[in-house]
């Protein structure tokens, strides 16, 4: 699989993502209403190891997650993109900002969570599986 490039909206923070990502999901939280500006969220999730940066540096926010748990925001000092970030709950994994990509044929998610805070409005993909709060955690070795 050919490298996955991910970059800021003014091109100075770029990533390289290698390999198949874990996990695609979309989050419906306040929080990331907030951080994107839009109804929810799409974030693709990589092994650490997996994910490089190439260039520019990033500035960080800190915030706890909608489980408790905290979360380091990364983001373009220039424009303010949000890329990517590191939660404490998933110490193995990379979350990327979906929309950081810009490529159409992006795998789609594969669940959403904390939908209880999904604005009446914004629809769901047919057949995804939801969740109102976080997901239940997946058995070892589950991709």
């Amino acid at each position: 699989m050919a490298p996955r490039i991910a970059h800021c909206h003014c091109g100075a923070l770029r990533l390289r993502c290698e390999g198949a990502p874990r996990k695609v999901s979309l989050c419906c939280c306040v929080q990331c209403q907030r951080r994107t500006g839009s109804a929810y969220s799409v974030a693709v999730f990589y092994g650490r190891d997996q994910v490089h940066v190439e260039a520019g540096a990033t500035a960080t926010f800190e915030r706890p997650s909608a489980s408790g748990s905290p979360v380091a925001f990364h983001f373009c000092p220039s424009c303010g993109s949000n890329v990517y970030w590191l939660p404490a709950r998933m110490p193995e994994l990379i979350g990327v900002a979906v929309g950081a990509f810009a490529e159409p044929d992006f795998p789609p998610p594969e669940q959403a969570v904390w939908t209880r805070e999904k604005p009446y409005w914004a629809p769901l993909p047919d057949g995804l599986p939801c969740f109102e709060q976080s997901p239940p955690p997946r058995t070892a070795g589950a991709r």
